[in-house]
């Protein structure tokens, strides 16, 4: 979960991603696990006894829309990397929030060297130049709640 923040750019890697994550559904907007929390960002749900090979971990953040490539690429890059570190896996109640939209999370991935090292610095750079462009084209848009909330006032 170290390695969290650094990564949503890449599994939630759509404006439109934030609104789910923070949207008050079941979809997980904090970095914390929990056995069977639906909001968890990591789960470990329980195995039926005897069914011990059925144990599984999910990693409940990405968009359904994300490049499933490059998802999976970090996703098990960060596991990795912290089976490799000998991360500690922090109380469930230390709570730290996901990145709360696209700009938040493209600043997390721009420090990442996880993420550099695993998708390559061409990759890399090209992630970051497309999702930096789609940002910008979100912020110069003018939405139906603006026009309809400030036209009449102004």
């Amino acid at each position: 979960m170290t390695h969290a923040a650094e990564i949503t750019a890449v599994t939630n890697q759509w404006v439109n991603s934030y609104k789910r994550l923070h949207g008050g559904g079941e979809a997980p907007a904090l970095v914390n696990w929990g056995p069977s929390d639906r909001g968890a960002l990591v789960r470990l749900p329980m195995y039926k006894p005897g069914k011990e090979n059925s144990t599984r971990i999910e990693f409940r953040s990405p968009d359904s829309a994300c490049n499933p490539y490059l998802a999976y690429a970090v996703m098990i890059a960060a596991g990795l990397k912290g089976i490799e570190k000998n991360y500690e896996l922090s109380a469930s109640n230390d709570l730290h929030s996901l990145p709360t939209n696209l700009n938040e999370a493209i600043s997390a991935m721009e420090k990442s060297e996880l993420v550099r090292e695993t998708l390559g610095e061409h990759v890399f750079e090209y992630v970051l130049r497309n999702k930096r462009a789609e940002w910008q084209d979100y912020r110069r848009q003018v939405s139906a709640y603006e026009l309809d909330r400030y036209i009449p006032v102004l």
